[in-house]
């Protein structure tokens, strides 16, 4: 076995809790100069830099300034009301699945070994006793509880932030482009840093808690921690299902009505579902966003902790070893520290055509930056060689190997994020074809772009396969694991390019609403554009590193469940394989389903509201906003239940009913078909979004022969956005949660599968 490491055990636990503490101190500063901007009437004052304030063009145009401001404020009240209420009806149907989830937990594991308190003997080393399954049981109930509760702070800490800079950012848009897009980015990073550092910190400090009672059994320490990671996962789906039905239902109802048969553009006051588009953006996009990538991150941590507990790493105690995974999470938000820095204060964006390249830069910076961080932390925090458990036997590995499995997730992550760019941004050819294509009306455009989503899939998966190969030849399930962790090392950067992209859209409907000029609704979409893309770019890194957590949680599960190989030729298995396969499209469906049941409400009420509400469409009357938020809360809340039922219940009853076996093909089909479908959907939707922004953009030849607004292919462009919208922002990022979800309760429970499940094969 190798030397011990140059780090010491001190030394890591300094280094994981100072560089949590930076994060979450960062995210404050950024939110207090966000805050900055002032959203009340206050005497412009003289500006430090140049000593006098910048004109704004409302003064040259001669509008009243006080009223714009006002209207600001109030409207980002009704959309800041609006998300609040929306979160807490669904966080109280969460709560209580949640506490029944927990109970399942706690009587399952608790039932391995017939609720006896007595120690057993290790599952991998004979020779020592382990604490009994029943406090398993206990902790990982308990840990469950804690990831929940964490994932639903991040979400809706992350939607409070959005909702507080969004009037902020167009208020900043009359100053100019660049100052838009400092706030808006900014925003985005106090989300960003927040979740990744409270991510850590509760991981760390649950931990070091557990270890109080576990003392030397890591073995169970780490099972019980693995918990986390479904309470992270379990609360994302319903976050990203409810609030992905929420945001397309009125996204979908306001478009059809207002922008094919009204003609009115498309954050016209007039339009009685605006109020819902706007809050859906910050309950899907944001608040649902944050839950996923967190868990996404939980559970990367998660599989490589248990794969490691059982290697040489948890039979020698060597802590700092141990806590690898965490260590590089925590140079992560050094390092996404460093980048944020370039984007907001030593590059300052200026024009339109810089906003896109200024947020490319922030994934290269960070990805290369991180590289030489993964590098340092695998010298100093590694043994120089080491063994990893592979399927039963132990394998060696070389400290350098390990940082070549984060490094080759890191860069596939890059990889990924801009293949998902060259076909969803509108500079490119794939788009622009799109656009094209609507000359000759919708069904063209619909064709084109399927076509375009499936063919996005090509890259990203070679991408996802080689780390995978590499990771796997290196260091087994535990490099497959820390790939993941390499891909979601820069997490906080990609929340908050992510993030920007909601915050920007809420800007250039706030600008609409508020009735600013022409010039200022071209900087935010322009902003918009801009998001668009950036947020498939972080769908891409969640659907990747999607892909490989769930492979290394596979991984751990077929540890944990002591099988040493899974053999696709019995018939156990391929059954598995091909029900897991279909699972993806099963709940694809579901979804769907649930947004056009939704719109379909959404449209009448819209259209009731224009027919029966005198003087609407002149402007001398209000629309009835409220009705329509209702129509999305209600329809959201009742139609997230059944797809979250679907995955969280077929883990459990595939394992209780057919045993280990078949659940490892189901797990296996539903990652390979899952990966698929969630990357064509997203870039397919993206791609229609950016088209139809392309052509009212107008900004080449080839765009203003298409538009202006309202013209025939600018209709058909509308109609491919509104089937594109929940592919994109509803089914496409669940299944990424679909396929961790389910291997990470396979994970959870695999003690109790091995003991007791199989019943319908043990009765034949």
């Amino acid at each position: 076995m190798g030397t011990s490491t140059i780090l010491s055990d001190l030394g890591t636990e300094i280094i994981i809790s100072i560089c949590a503490v930076i994060g979450i101190a960062f995210s404050l500063f950024q939110w207090y100069l966000v805050s900055q901007v002032k959203l009340s009437l206050e005497k412009p004052t003289a500006d430090g830099k140049n000593g006098f304030t910048e004109a704004l063009i409302e003064e040259e145009e001669g509008i009243n300034d006080h009223t714009v401001v006002q209207k600001c404020a109030e409207i980002q009240n009704a959309i800041s009301e609006g998300a609040t209420s929306f979160l807490f009806t669904e966080y109280q149907y969460v709560g209580v699945f949640m506490v029944i989830f927990a109970l399942l937990i706690f009587v399952f594991l608790g039932s391995v070994e017939g609720f006896s308190t007595s120690s057993k003997i290790c599952t991998y080393d004979t020779t020592k006793m382990c604490k009994p399954a029943l406090m398993t049981a206990v902790f990982s109930t308990v840990s469950f509880l804690l990831g929940a509760i964490t994932s639903v702070v991040s979400g809706f800490l992350g939607m409070k932030i959005a909702t507080y800079a969004n009037a902020r950012t167009t208020l900043e848009a009359r100053k100019g482009v660049g100052k838009a897009f400092i706030v808006a980015f900014r925003s985005g990073a106090v989300m960003g840093f927040l979740l990744a550092a409270n991510g850590l910190l509760v991981l760390y400090i649950t931990i070091n808690l557990f270890k109080i009672y576990y003392g030397d059994d890591w073995e169970g320490l780490f099972e019980s921690i693995t918990g986390y990671g479904l309470g992270g996962s379990s609360m994302a789906l319903f976050g990203r299902v409810g609030g992905g039905i929420y945001t397309k239902a009125a996204d979908v109802g306001a478009d059809l009505v207002g922008k094919v048969e009204r003609n009115i553009p498309e954050d016209d006051p007039r339009n009685p579902a605006v109020i819902a588009d706007n809050v859906g953006d910050n309950v899907g996009d944001i608040a649902g966003m944050g839950s996923d990538l967190f868990g996404s991150y939980a559970e990367s941590s998660c599989a490589a902790l248990v794969v490691a507990s059982i290697s040489s790493f948890g039979n020698t105690h060597d802590f700092t070893s141990m806590m690898y995974p965490l260590i590089v999470s925590s140079v992560g938000i050094l390092v996404c520290l460093i980048t944020t820095l370039f984007a907001t204060d030593f590059f300052e964006v200026k024009t339109v055509k810089q906003i896109e390249p200024s947020l490319k830069y922030q994934l290269i910076i960070s990805t290369v930056l991180m590289t030489i961080g993964v590098a340092i932390v695998s010298w100093i925090a590694l043994p120089s060689s080491f063994t990893i458990f592979n399927f039963g036997a132990q394998k060696v590995v070389k400290n350098w190997q390990l940082f070549l499995c984060v490094g080759v997730g890191l860069w596939a992550g890059l990889i990924i994020g801009f293949v998902t760019e060259y076909y969803t941004s509108n500079a490119y050819s794939p788009v622009q074809d799109v656009a094209d294509s609507c000359r000759t009306g919708a069904a063209t455009n619909v064709i084109f772009g399927l076509a375009l989503g499936y063919k996005s899939v090509i890259i990203p998966i070679f991408a996802i396969a080689v780390s995978i190969f590499v990771s796997f030849s290196f260091a087994a399930m535990y490099g497959v694991a820390v790939a993941a962790l390499g891909m979601l090392s820069t997490i906080a950067t990609g929340l908050a390019i992510d993030a920007y992209g909601p915050i920007s859209d809420n800007a250039g409907g706030i600008a609409e609403m508020a009735g600013m000029s022409h010039i200022i609704r071209e900087r935010t979409d322009a902003l918009d554009a801009a998001g668009n893309t950036t947020a498939a770019i972080g769908k891409g890194f969640a659907i990747g590193s999607a892909a490989l957590v769930s492979l290394a949680l596979f991984g751990a599960f077929v540890s944990r469940a002591e099988i040493t190989t899974v053999d696709v030729l019995t018939p156990k298995v391929f059954i598995g394989l091909l029900v897991g396969a279909m699972l993806p499209y099963w709940f694809s469906a579901m979804t769907m389903k649930s947004v056009g049941k939704a719109a379909l409400k959404m449209v009448e009420e819209v259209r009731r509201q224009f027919n029966t509400i005198p003087g609407l469409m002149e402007g001398t009357a209000k629309p009835d906003y409220a009705t329509c938020v209702k129509i999305s809360t209600d329809a959201s809340i009742k139609e997230m239940i059944p797809p979250g039922a679907l995955v969280m219940l077929t883990p459990l009853i595939v394992g209780i009913l057919f045993g280990v076996e078949t659940l490892s093909g189901v797990l296996a089909g539903s990652l390979v078909s899952g990966v698929q479908i969630a990357i064509s959907a997203s870039n397919t939707g993206g791609a229609w979004d950016n088209a139809k922004k392309y052509i009212e953009a107008g900004i080449s030849e080839h765009a203003k022969s298409l538009g202006p607004k309202g013209s025939d292919p600018h209709k058909a462009a509308v109609i491919g956005d509104t089937v594109g919208d929940p592919l994109k922002d509803t089914s496409g990022p669940s299944l990424n949660i679909l396929i961790k979800l389910m291997a990470v309760e396979s994970l959870v429970f695999a003690p109790f599968f091995a003991t007791h499940g199989g019943l319908l094969f043990k009765i034949f």
